[in-house]
């Protein structure tokens, strides 16, 4: 790729990889809701914000016949379009993933292609919303992250669609005073847990590490995101996942993900104890194989009320 001066004072480049990719589903698990701070999906391609180790940035990529067109604006638009690979699963080998045993699967991958593990090396960045996810509806959990990023973080630069923010700071998150979390109706175990973790971000961002193998990173990352009080193993799979680009990352304790599992592979739903099981002739590759099942449509069935969206904040 080759960065070039873009519109707007930004940066351009292309991207055309030797395989295919779908930068819509690629990107997905990024989004949090379709009107996210973070994240935009407009009639010219996917918005991104990143606070980048070089500060603020925002990415426009734009999927063509001939490859990915990307453009940057801020401090961190060199980091973007740098990282814009790995975002779009460069480092991300499904060749060996062995799929004869289950035709659903296959045929799930024959129709999907361009689907791979992004790999966007922001761990923080990853680890707030999932903290705030954390034993409440998506719901109530992505209403308090665009409360919280558009109250305290930044305007993203350039041209990026109205409303887009950039996330706070390590820093900005650990002097969010408690009464605005209660307010956003984030209770006080996950905001200390975020705030927590807000103090040791550096050292959560070193687990990037460049030239190791994609398990051996994911798993030293994970046990030291779960060495963290308040972070057990679903929070670390969902930031691995993303962060790292975790091939093998399963998010135990998920409110519906074993029961959909169950649902494709066997026509039942079933339990984590279950879900791991079904999952294990893909051991190393359990992620992968999760991706393929959320992008088949198969869901267990609804049945019974819905969960009731509790309100705790003052009025």
């Amino acid at each position: 790729m080759d960065t070039l001066a873009a519109p707007d004072s930004g940066l351009h480049t292309r991207y055309a990889p030797p395989h295919p990719v779908s930068v819509v589903k690629i990107l997905s698990p990024l989004s949090r809701g379709g009107d996210g701070p973070c994240f935009r999906r407009t009639a010219t391609g996917v918005w991104l914000t990143f606070r980048t180790p070089m500060g603020p940035a925002t990415l426009h990529l734009d999927q063509r016949s001939d490859g990915v067109v990307a453009d940057a604006w801020g401090a961190g638009a060199e980091w973007a379009l740098d990282g814009v690979p790995e975002l779009l699963g460069a480092q991300d080998n499904w060749d060996d993933l062995d799929l004869s045993t289950s035709p659903m699967l296959a045929d799930v991958r024959r129709r999907n292609p361009g689907l791979r593990l992004s790999r966007n090396r922001l761990v923080f960045e990853m680890l707030v919303p999932a903290v705030l996810e954390q034993k409440v509806t998506v719901v109530e959990a992505w209403r308090a992250w665009r409360i919280l990023v558009r109250r305290h973080g930044e305007p993203a630069p350039g041209p990026a669609p109205e409303g887009m923010v950039v996330a706070p700071a390590a820093e900005t998150w650990r002097l969010i005073p408690s009464w605005e979390w209660h307010r956003a109706g984030v209770g006080p175990q996950r905001s200390e847990t975020a705030v927590r973790a807000s103090r040791v971000a550096e050292s959560l961002e070193r687990t990037i590490v460049t030239g190791e193998d994609a398990l051996r990173e994911s798993a030293m990352a994970s046990a030291r995101l779960q060495s963290l009080p308040g972070i057990g193993l679903w929070t670390a799979a969902e930031v691995t996942s993303r962060a790292h680009g975790n091939p093998d990352a399963v998010s135990v304790g998920d409110y519906h993900l074993a029961a959909t599992v169950g649902m494709a592979l066997t026509g039942s739903p079933v339990d984590d104890d279950g879900m791991l099981e079904l999952l294990a002739p893909w051991a190393g590759q359990r992620q992968r194989v999760v991706r393929l099942i959320l992008a088949s449509g198969i869901r267990k069935p609804r049945r019974g009320p819905k969960i009731t969206i509790q309100d705790h904040r003052w009025h």
